[in-house]
């Protein structure tokens, strides 16, 4: 009789629970970090058997036999494994956490009283990366890529110039991205703020520092392009009088070549002797020595 009342008072206590919430759980963790997947299991009898099911039959099959005190492992990654001693606690770890692990994981214990089930649904988030920058036109420019979920992006000050678009991705991520336009009246500093269940930042930007960066840049680029050009026009310039120099002088030449006549005087041309053969020079010396 006290065992049956025992008995009564255990279920008593299961169905509390139960209704509770303690049967299903909710878990989120951050993608690399460690799930913990509890199995309470409330009566003093002990168990049989014990055993982890994840999203499908086909799926990962993790397996405690306490009578043979023997742990079996069906399609399991190694990153799944017994919290503690299954015979005393059969939680599920899971480390480090990634994407494919979310979803909803069954607990089936086995023992003298009869079956239990315990449901859990594991959720994974991923923070997001989150970049704050502008462009040409003084638009300040907060995103926040691959989240999971979506992450949650304002400004400050608010402002009604702002708009915002969100890129879904296969894996579950998504991409979200906000725009504000710089105007007169608002203050040079902007404040993007992300919110997310994963991590909370805050980053600044000063606008107008950026709008005063271009046309220090065009006036430095326009400086350049003066001075090369500067220097090409010189290069042309230099080579065209080289060119009219050279031009010149060798018409001058050519004139002088063409209009000038050597005519030698009658007299000079009298006193010209005809050249010597080596012969005649012989014979002279002969006779000079006879």
């Amino acid at each position: 009789m006290n065992q049956t009342w025992e008995v009564l008072a255990e279920l008593l206590f299961l169905l509390i629970n139960l209704a509770e919430g303690s049967a299903y759980n909710l878990v989120s963790v951050k993608t690399g970090h460690e799930a913990v997947l509890s199995c309470p299991y409330f009566s003093k009898t002990p168990l049989l058997m014990v055993t982890w099911k994840t999203k499908c039959s086909t799926c990962c099959l993790l397996a405690y036999r306490a009578d043979c005190n023997e742990t079996r492992r069906l399609n399991c990654s190694e990153r799944l494994m017994w919290k503690y001693s299954p015979d005393r606690d059969p939680a599920l770890r899971i480390y480090p956490v990634n994407l494919g692990d979310e979803g909803n994981y069954t607990c089936e214990i086995v023992s003298s009283e009869g079956n239990f089930l315990f449901f859990s649904s594991l959720t994974v988030t991923v923070p997001p990366t989150v970049t704050l920058t502008s462009d040409k036109s003084r638009m300040a420019v907060c995103q926040a890529s691959a989240g999971k979920p979506a992450a949650d992006i304002s400004w400050i000050p608010a402002s009604n110039h702002s708009t915002q678009e969100e890129v879904h991705h296969p894996n579950g991520t998504v991409t979200r991205v906000s725009y504000i336009s710089w105007v007169n009246s608002m203050p040079p500093v902007v404040t993007c703020l992300v919110t997310h269940p994963a991590t909370n930042l805050n980053l600044s930007l000063d606008l107008s520092y950026t709008s005063r960066s271009l046309p220090y840049f065009l006036i430095g680029g326009s400086t350049s392009v003066a001075a090369v050009s500067g220097v090409t026009l010189c290069l042309v310039f230099r080579c065209r009088a080289s060119r009219l120099h050279k031009m010149t002088h060798g018409s001058a030449v050519l004139f002088s070549t063409r209009n000038y006549r050597y005519t030698p005087s009658r007299e000079k041309t009298d006193a010209v002797k005809l050249p010597v053969l080596p012969e005649t020079i012989y014979q002279n010396y002969m006779e000079t020595r006879r």
